[in-house]
């Protein structure tokens, strides 16, 4: 089994590119804190190349920006390539597929995509200006739900 989840903040926004035949990819990295301190009290973190490809590729590149926080699904991917000095270079990676978009230095919609659905999900609806309201701007206050909306 090759499954992995994580949860961090992007360190640079994400690099979309294309493949010669027109497939978006988009690139970024996740710092991940451990869960724990080194020697000196300080947290350490992980940093983790994530590839994203077609309309997830575009999802991301255009929504996640550096200090965002996501939440990553996919599988670990190991490659290899020659550099310039003609060395053997091995990449780990993660290849997502499902990102959810969480709160974060440029706020949270708390949206993302699944590729099993084909689509967008949110928790919010879309304004005018094509993004996420939040359905929970008035926290705190009592919410009036008819017993008719209740599943059970």
């Amino acid at each position: 089994m090759n499954r992995v989840i994580l949860i961090g903040n992007l360190t640079r926004d994400p690099e979309l590119r294309y493949t010669p035949s027109g497939v978006a990819v988009t690139t970024f990295t996740l710092a991940i804190n451990r869960p724990f301190t080194n020697q000196t009290g300080e947290r350490e973190a992980d940093f983790i190349n994530v590839v994203a490809w077609r309309q997830l590729a575009d999802l991301c590149a255009n929504y996640l920006r550096k200090g965002r926080q996501a939440a990553v699904e996919g599988r670990l991917q190991t490659r290899s390539y020659d550099n310039k000095e003609g060395r053997k270079v091995y990449v780990t990676e993660v290849v997502a597929e499902n990102v959810q978009f969480l709160g974060g230095r440029s706020g949270g919609e708390g949206s993302g995509y699944d590729p099993a659905f084909g689509e967008s999900k949110s928790t919010g609806k879309r304004n005018d200006q094509g993004s996420f309201d939040d359905p929970f701007a008035d926290a705190g206050k009592p919410i009036n739900i008819s017993d008719d909306d209740l599943p059970f």
